[in-house]
């Protein structure tokens, strides 16, 4: 049985047995289930999630509103927040992500899918703790030291602007996470090069050029901005 606490927001009845019947399959059985957008903020309180299922359509609170309270409180900003979206509310999976939410799945989904999301962001929290004690990062043949400023690709130095640099450690640091071009505009604190959000589109550009065969490491999510690839 895994020890991982998995909180539902979601109101609609059908889909929490779908979710819960799923992830208890899985060995996840340390499950709450909240009905609404208030009651979920109530429950983190008390259940203290290690991950937060959250569907953005709810009476009374909406998700959105839940995820900007959750990642506006220090005391729960760390708590990892999957998104459930229909496909039309792509101008509201940009937002939530630009709160902090971590990912998301569009309805209808694949509960394969979606369970598969949710391992991949506990496993992500786990060793992204270890990468930023280290704050070395080594992402198959792409070893990233922060500290000392310096990638390699298979041993080789890739020389890269300061703006390069950050896009790739923020990629990097968080496989499989999205990142809004937005999100990464406001990361990126170089000089070397007018930081905007069509800029970030000509850095990638630039960045996967010099990774080389390595570079579709870097993966367009249309619509949203970029990620790196978790299997690399």
């Amino acid at each position: 049985m895994a020890k991982e606490k998995i909180l539902i927001i979601e109101d609609e009845e059908d889909i929490q047995e779908l979710i819960t019947y799923n992830l208890k399959k899985e060995g996840y059985d340390n499950l709450k289930i909240a009905d609404s957008g208030e009651d979920g903020l109530k429950m983190v309180s008390t259940f203290a999630p290690d991950v937060v299922l959250l569907d953005l359509m709810l009476p009374g609170m909406d998700g959105l509103s839940v995820c900007r309270n959750l990642k506006s409180n220090a005391e729960t900003a760390k708590i990892p927040i999957v998104m459930l979206t229909a496909k039309s509310e792509e101008t509201d999976i940009i937002i939530g992500l630009e709160m902090g939410a971590d990912d998301y799945v569009t309805k209808p989904f694949s509960p394969k899918v979606l369970v598969a999301r949710i391992k991949s962001v506990l496993r992500r929290c786990r060793d992204n703790s270890d990468d930023e004690v280290r704050d070395i990062i080594k992402r198959g043949v792409l070893l990233i030291n922060r500290g000392k400023r310096e990638a390699t690709l298979s041993g080789k130095p890739l020389v890269l602007t300061f703006s390069e640099f950050e896009i790739l450690y923020m990629l990097a640091r968080r496989p499989g996470w999205v990142y809004t071009r937005n999100q990464i505009v406001n990361a990126v604190k170089g000089d070397d090069y007018p930081v905007t959000e069509r800029s970030i589109d000509v850095q990638i550009v630039g960045l996967r050029k010099k990774l080389g065969n390595a570079g579709n490491a870097i993966e367009t999510v249309r619509g949203v901005g970029y990620r790196f690839n978790e299997d690399f």
